[in-house]
């Protein structure tokens, strides 16, 4: 296995922790419109958030990745969807930065998530058969996500 570094710099072991997901089959453009959702926000209002998008309740706002996506009646939205796989595996990292937080024995209400990385991953390269001899590419991107909390 490839050993990876986190893309966050001035990491400072007293006020800051981090958690990481490292090439998971979700799609790379719903994770980074998931990280810049829940940037600046609290643990526990990020697990609301992402709560309520999983129920299809609340959605997020898609800034960068919004061609052809409709518009939602959430407010503050224009386009927006309803990423619920990648939201369930970004609320596992959740879990994940708050233990590490409990561990390192930091107050859980003041943290708030001041970076979310996101990167494109390995390809997967794979192929469908198709009649005739022929063969269709049937790529997967797999994806990395970082997420950096501090206490305030």
């Amino acid at each position: 296995m490839g050993r990876f570094s986190y893309a966050f710099q001035d990491f400072d072991k007293t006020k800051h922790v981090r958690a990481a997901i490292r090439e998971k089959g979700i799609s790379h453009k719903h994770a980074r419109e998931i990280g810049t959702a829940i940037k600046g926000l609290s643990i526990e209002k990020s697990r609301d958030y992402l709560l309520s998008v999983i129920k299809l309740e609340r959605s997020i706002p898609f800034k960068r990745y919004k061609n052809q996506v409709g518009h939602k009646s959430d407010p503050g939205t224009m386009s927006g969807r309803y990423p619920q796989k990648a939201a369930t595996e970004i609320l596992k990292l959740l879990d994940n930065l708050e233990s590490n937080a409990e561990y390192k024995g930091m107050d859980l209400d003041r943290l708030k998530i001041v970076n979310a990385t996101v990167h494109k991953g390995r390809l997967v390269k794979r192929f469908i058969p198709r009649a005739q001899g022929r063969a269709t590419p049937k790529n997967n991107v797999l994806t990395h996500i970082e997420l950096v909390a501090q206490e305030k």
